[in-house]
């Protein structure tokens, strides 16, 4: 398995990642599965916030993995404050992981639940420098964790996104994606679970505080399918869809999940 090719195929899926990176067999690898009956009420848990500037938004793309939406992060322009974290966290980016069906999808399991897709918005702690001097840090990263649930009613949240799937149909194509606001795309409940864990794709660096929503938002099956209508190849290869782009749960550990609702 070539370092560049890791993916969710049987030769090269989160079963095999550890070969390459070693990292994903840690103590502190994502996601996991949140059992309510082991979640601990955390009464200092404050409210989050996220001010987000929506002329930071700049492109959309498919990397082959997944879709991500990529902000301007040179100065803090979008933020993610409160909750779990001290100090401003700088909006980097954010993708999806979603399944082959409607039935699962998500990456995080609550109570057995799988949903359908999980939207995750990235975030860094400018005081480390750049990006990759936050990757380097237990406290560099922080990811607000959405499911999405499919439902009767689409969402216009999700809208924006989804028309411009058509322009990125297959990996490597790019296109711009200006004047987004994406706190859009919170749900009406602040209530969260966090936790400390990592990256849910390689190289799985342990430097991410999780803020995982409690509260789903709704997508059509109509938007579902949209998102699986990607390819995982180029132009000039045949269509293969990308979909089942999610990781399993991963050992807990001993950490402890903590809830800012009871």
């Amino acid at each position: 398995m070539a370092q560049s090719v890791w993916g969710y195929d049987s030769d090269n899926g989160p079963e095999r990642w550890h070969e390459n990176y070693p990292l994903a067999k840690g103590d502190k690898q994502s996601p996991i599965e949140i059992n309510s009956k082991d979640v601990q009420h955390d009464s200092s848990l404050a409210a989050w916030h996220a001010s987000y500037d929506p002329g930071a938004a700049k492109t959309i793309l498919n990397n082959g993995r997944t879709c991500r939406v990529v902000f301007d992060d040179t100065f803090d322009r979008s933020v993610l404050r409160g909750g779990p974290l001290s100090g401003a966290y700088r909006l980097r980016q954010l993708h999806l992981h979603w399944g082959s069906c409607d039935q699962h999808g998500s990456e995080h399991v609550i109570d057995g639940v799988k949903y359908a897709a999980e939207l995750h918005m990235v975030h860094w702690n400018p005081k480390h420098g750049n990006f990759a001097g936050a990757l380097k840090q237990p406290d560099g990263v922080a990811v607000v964790g959405i499911f999405l649930k499919v439902g009767q009613t689409p969402k216009p949240e999700m809208k924006r996104i989804l028309e411009e799937i058509d322009n990125i149909k297959t990996k490597g194509k790019e296109a711009p994606f200006l004047h987004f606001d994406p706190s859009i795309l919170f749900p009406k409940s602040r209530d969260y679970w966090t936790y400390h864990g990592s990256f849910t794709t390689p190289p799985c660096e342990e430097c991410i505080t999780w803020i995982l929503l409690r509260e789903p938002i709704e997508v059509s099956s109509d938007q579902m399918a949209k998102l699986r209508s990607l390819s995982k190849n180029s132009e000039n290869e045949p269509v293969s869809p990308l979909v089942d782009n999610w990781r399993p749960p991963q050992p807990l550990k001993g950490r402890i999940v903590r809830a800012s609702f009871k």
